[in-house]
């Protein structure tokens, strides 16, 4: 039978999209604030009511955190624990601002870093949030808050989870962590982040 994993702030995207969930070892549930995306669950990150309690084997949330703001971060991690099953996991990735930082110190705060499929992105779109789908009325996509590794790492364990393993792709501009709830070996959290990270 196979593990179901919630995949939060969802958009289009489907499982098929992601590494380490790709297989039909993993039943997609996708949760999204956004009815216009068909989720199968539709909810904020601060209130995942609809998930019952202990459900899923793991979570996998992609450039979602940044979208509410700092004093809400620890409540949205603390929803990923309660839905999680006491062996599961959580895959997240979000943007790096150490790395963008760097660049807007270079004064390039409206260069391009690099080509999405939304089109080029600017430091100004990883900080606040894609100018082009806010400036179409897609307010979901503003950034209320931002993490560095270490910043993010201390909220998960805020939040209760045991380990956490994660690394920065400067080049990328994002952050990659995994982090489980209960406590697992750092090789086990390595073997992890293969099989997840891209």
């Amino acid at each position: 039978m196979p593990k179901q994993f919630l995949h939060v702030g969802c958009g289009s995207q489907t499982k098929h999209n992601l590494k380490g969930f790709a297989s039909d070892n993993w039943q997609e549930i996708r949760f999204d604030i956004n009815p216009e995306v068909q989720p199968d669950i539709i909810g904020t990150l601060t209130d995942m009511h609809a998930v019952p309690s202990g459900s899923v084997d793991a979570i996998y949330s992609s450039h979602n955190i940044e979208h509410v703001f700092p004093h809400e971060v620890i409540l949205v991690l603390k929803e990923f624990h309660r839905v999680l099953k006491d062996d599961g996991f959580v895959v997240i990735t979000c943007p790096d601002l150490q790395s963008v930082c760097e660049a807007v110190v270079k004064d390039k705060l409206l260069d391009p870093l690099y080509v999405s499929p939304a089109g080029p992105i600017s430091p100004i779109d990883i900080l606040y949030g894609h100018r082009g789908f806010i400036a179409n009325g897609n307010t979901y996509m503003a950034h209320k808050c931002g993490f560095t590794l270490n910043t993010i790492s201390g909220d998960f364990q805020a939040a209760e989870f045991i380990t956490v393993f994660g690394l920065r792709r400067p080049t990328a501009y994002d952050l990659w962590l995994v982090v489980s709830k209960q406590e697992r070996t750092q090789a086990e959290m390595r073997e992890l982040a293969t099989k997840f990270f891209p």
